[in-house]
């Protein structure tokens, strides 16, 4: 009934094997990949035309991770999988960067690609084995694919690179000195295709040596997927780019000149609006003919690449006037926003983000579900991208992909410079309001959300600036690397390469390629730019605000204690009882975890301190020696109790309450008088024994012997 398909090869510590021919024989191509433990079957079906008059590629990734492959079952009310989570999100981002810019330019039939996470070992993440499941199933289908690609995560431990950590090691990899990158590569046997990466102030060599490691690691993937291909591929569709050279040259000359005129203004607006009316020009201009034909938006585009790509490479001036070095003019104010913790505008010529950082307790946590278990994440990065940040109508609704993977891209690029959570209890949440853009937001939400944070009193170790950078590459092998690309740059040009870091290093690098990738020597001088290119920016964000502010009056309060574990359960109480009376007692949030981490929480400073000194009341022992305000509870005929530490009692005996015989405590005290004691130690049975003739009942003091002596006499 099967004929499967099947190659292995031994791929770092794992086995990693490929499978066809057994399940989903209907699909065009369908792969099982499995690395260790780990599986994911890849399903690939392709339209056999394109709709007519369809001028874009229509591929759609889906990855999705289903919760029985790690023995688990989904939470939530309805106990099923249901929209993307962050990571399946990410991860389809993840797999269609490389693998869209390798589809044979001008085909463009539906392609849907499916990645589904059968079996998952803890160990081995399934998105690198997603990614070579897609590469081969894509490379057998018959689809006109110009791979296949490889992948790879690197690591960067005590100074030496490790290929495919375990997701222990990945997972919240903030406070975990001794890892410092996650980084994931894609390329072809020939070029990098696709990084995105997190990490602790990298070097520029650092960086680029990992992308080189994980290139190179990836070789015997590509080659096992070639093997792998010349037994299992289909017939391979029959497909022929088309020739639109006449309709290009008929284009051209309809509206080469009002085009050329449309790219040299320099305001965006004014030359989105010039575009459109030189190609409303060509549109009246051509043949009914030419008009209907499915290339007519390509040759357009052509056009306009044709014309900024040229004149960039030939001159070295930009659309907008600059060199390719040179960073948009940069505004920055912050604490705009007179409620809100802390707030900063960053304004990098018509790209503008307004972010917000807001300061809370333990209880905002994010509690996030994921496959090898449920984690708590302290810091949250929401990015926001309304139509009208491009002077646009459209659709308002739930973040899309786009939203949430340049969240993820500035939360990697901040990340790394957080402090510790013992050293600042607080949960962090930062909203990126991109009000205008014309490149690079993702960049500039780094920007904002490093100086909203400051502006909030956050202890960055230090900020942190981002930069895009784009490359257009021509047939002849001349090139430009371009500093703070524009929207058309990156639209038109072949690189969008992003690079934040400090002035010490790197904390996140995105490369997007659309061409057949690029030379590590292109990457080292896009590297270099880049980094001239942040330092520029932070020395301009230094300009208004380098070091943490002062806390917000409407921010809460956090103060932290360690009690011991085995003290939990007294501050707890019976179902909550005592902890509940805390916080209505003291007015205070109070948050306790496993280790005996307790987080006070309040804007009202006397509220923490009330909550403070009723837990430590609970969990503190009392010192032999030590003087303390109590309240005597009872009195009896050998001496009074008195409450003198929290809820603990002890014994003033009569001959110990004052320098004088007493027939009856009742002489000199009565039940809820205030009195100062001092415990004086524990008898064999471990009573307390107090003290007051030795300590001044008016100030607390203790009385020198001496004078206790004199007293008595």
């Amino acid at each position: 009934m099967f004929n499967v398909t099947k190659k292995s090869i031994q791929w770092g510590d794992e086995t990693l094997t490929l499978e066809t021919g057994k399940v989903a024989r209907q699909a065009d191509g369908s792969v099982i990949a499995t690395l260790g433990d780990t599986q994911v079957m890849a399903n690939v079906t392709y339209a056999k035309s394109p709709k007519p008059g369809q001028d874009f590629f229509p591929l759609t990734v889906h990855y999705q991770e289903k919760y029985y492959a790690a023995g688990k079952i989904p939470g939530g009310f309805f106990k099923r999988e249901a929209r993307p989570s962050e990571k399946e999100t990410l991860v389809s981002r993840l797999i269609d960067r490389p693998c869209r810019p390798l589809f044979v330019e001008g085909f463009k039939n539906e392609v849907l690609v499916m990645a589904t996470v059968l079996s998952c070992d803890l160990h081995n993440d399934p998105d690198i084995v997603a990614m070579i499941a897609v590469s081969a199933a894509l490379t057998i289908s018959g689809v006109p694919f110009m791979g296949p690609i490889g992948a790879a995560r690197v690591g960067f431990v005590d100074g030496k690179y490790v290929l495919n950590p375990s997701m222990d090691d990945m997972t919240q990899l903030r406070g975990k000195p001794e890892q410092r990158l996650d980084l994931v590569v894609a390329g072809t046997k020939d070029a990098v295709m696709m990084v995105e990466s997190e990490a602790y102030e990298l070097s520029e060599e650092e960086m680029l040596g990992a992308v080189v490691f994980g290139h190179e690691a990836m070789q015997p993937v590509i080659d096992m997927i070639i093997d792998f291909a010349e037994v299992a591929a289909k017939e391979p569709m029959d497909f022929t780019p088309p020739d639109f050279s006449d309709l290009y040259a008929s284009v051209k000359k309809a509206g080469e000149a009002e085009m050329r005129a449309a790219f040299a203004l320099r305001d965006k607006q004014e030359r989105t609006n010039a575009i459109k009316a030189a190609v409303a020009t060509i549109t009246a201009s051509v043949t009914e003919e030419e008009k209907a034909d499915a290339n007519f938006g390509s040759a357009i585009k052509k056009l306009e690449s044709d014309i900024l790509r040229g004149d960039v490479v030939k001159t070295g001036t930009r659309i907008d006037g600059r060199d390719t070095k040179t960073v948009r003019p940069i505004v920055v104010e912050n604490g705009i926003l007179p409620r809100a913790h802390g707030s900063a505008l960053f304004t990098r010529g018509e790209t503008q983000s307004v972010c917000v950082a807001t300061l809370g307790t333990g209880e905002d946590e994010q509690i996030i579900d994921a496959l090898n278990g449920n984690y708590r994440s302290n810091f949250l990065l929401h990015y926001n991208f309304p139509p009208y940040s491009v002077g646009e109508v459209g659709r308002v609704g739930s973040p899309g992909r786009r939203e949430i993977g340049h969240g993820k891209l500035a939360w990697r690029a901040l990340q790394a410079v957080l402090p510790a959570p013992t050293d600042f209890p607080y949960t962090v949440r930062i909203v990126s309001e991109i009000t205008e853009s014309n490149g690079s937001s993702s960049m500039a939400t780094v920007c904002g959300g490093s100086l909203a944070m400051l502006d909030a009193g956050v202890p960055l170790k230090a900020p942190v600036a981002g930069v895009a950078m784009g490359l257009i590459l021509e047939d002849s092998g001349e090139y430009a690397v371009l500093t703070d690309i524009l929207g058309d740059e990156d639209h038109l040009g072949d690189m969008d390469f992003k690079v934040a870091g400090t002035t010490e290093g790197i904390t996140s690098l995105q490369m997007d390629i659309k061409i057949a990738g690029i030379t590590p020597a292109i990457m080292k001088e896009a590297l270099a730019q880049a980094r001239e290119g942040r330092l520029h920016i932070l020395g301009e964000m230094a300009k208004t605000l380098s070091a943490p502010q002062g806390f917000s009056a409407y921010a809460p309060k956090i103060e932290t204690l360690t009690i011991p574990t085995d003290k939990i359960r007294e501050v707890i109480g019976s179902g909550g009882k005592v902890i509940r009376e805390i916080v209505e007692v003291s007015g205070a949030k109070v948050d306790i975890n496993d280790d005996g981490v307790i987080k006070i929480a309040s804007s009202d400073a006397a509220a923490i301190k009330k909550a403070h000194e009723m837990i430590w009341s609970i969990v503190a022992e009392p010192e032999e020696g030590q003087i303390y305000t109590g309240k005597v509870v009872k009195l009896v005929d050998f001496g009074a109790f008195v409450n003198f530490f929290g809820k603990r009692d002890g014994l003033v005996h009569v001959s110990q309450i004052a320098n004088k015989r007493l027939n009856h405590p009742n002489e000199i005290l009565k039940e809820g008088q205030e009195v100062k004691v001092k415990l004086l130690g524990f008898d064999d049975r471990g009573k307390v024994r107090l003290g007051m003739k030795m300590v001044d009942q008016e100030t607390g003091a203790e009385i020198a012997p001496e004078a206790e002596a004199k007293a008595e006499g």
